[in-house]
């Protein structure tokens, strides 16, 4: 497991990507985005909840470095209900203004899905299909590989620890403004093997002062074929500040 960790991510350390001129805006090589939503309550009921975001873009000529960190914990009476970690690194070659090669490697904690870890990458071709003063649309393809390793108690009810398979992996990434002080997101993920593993998120941001923003998001997790006594669909709606730089 350690080598097939090691082998994708010194895969994708020399590729850390989106293509497209305006992947860093103006002249700044470097920028990201850091979000931020909790909730607390006392009382009768007694609850907490946090979820967290960093999500980081790197431009040096024709390279594009993106570096994404999510985390979400949520508690109720004293009981843990929620509770996802994810790493990711993605990046593009850009052959042409709207034709770029990528590669990712990303890692993910979700103990809730019956797997104590997933680990995935996928390399490919990218093209930006649409692209304005204000949309753009980016579609991604190429082969990919997941490794997930099993929980204690799901691994004696399946009677296996581990499970891999190569995938065909696609994106989909849509992104316009609305007004100029708001926008609109639509990003879907799909890895295809064995079993369809697919995220989609849409969220609306808009901005409050200055650099900081309030973003609103919805984001559907699908298993075609979840572990025992686990379910396929996982929803996630979230309320969050967004403070860009």
């Amino acid at each position: 497991m350690k080598k097939v960790l090691t082998t994708a991510i010194l895969l994708t350390t020399p590729f850390m990507a989106t293509a497209g001129a305006d992947f860093v805006k103006g002249d700044r090589t470097f920028a990201g985005e850091a979000e931020l939503g909790a909730t607390l309550t006392t009382g009768n009921t007694e609850t907490s909840s946090f979820k967290g975001r960093l999500n980081l873009k790197h431009e040096l000529g024709d390279w594009e470095n993106q570096y994404l960190l999510e985390g979400l914990y949520k508690e109720d009476s004293e009981t843990v209900t929620a509770k996802r970690y994810f790493v990711g690194a993605q990046g593009n070659y850009k052959m042409t203004d709207r034709s770029y090669l990528f590669a990712n490697a990303n890692y993910e904690v979700d103990p809730f899905t019956g797997y104590e870890y997933t680990v995935s990458g996928a390399t490919g071709y990218g093209h930006r299909l649409y692209d304005s003063s204000k949309t753009f649309l980016d579609v991604e393809a190429g082969p990919g590989y997941i490794y997930q390793r099993l929980d204690s108690e799901q691994a004696f009810i399946e009677g296996y620890e581990t499970d891999d398979s190569v995938v065909a992996h696609g994106v989909i990434n849509f992104e316009t403004e609305i007004t100029d002080t708001s926008k609109f997101q639509q990003r879907f993920v799909a890895d295809y093997g064995d079993k369809l593993d697919a995220r989609s998120e849409t969220s609306l941001t808009a901005n409050i002062i200055g650099a900081l923003a309030m973003k609103f998001a919805v984001i559907v997790r699908y298993n075609s074929e979840p572990l025992d006594n686990k379910k396929g669909t996982d929803t996630e709606t979230n309320m969050t500040l967004l403070y860009s730089f």
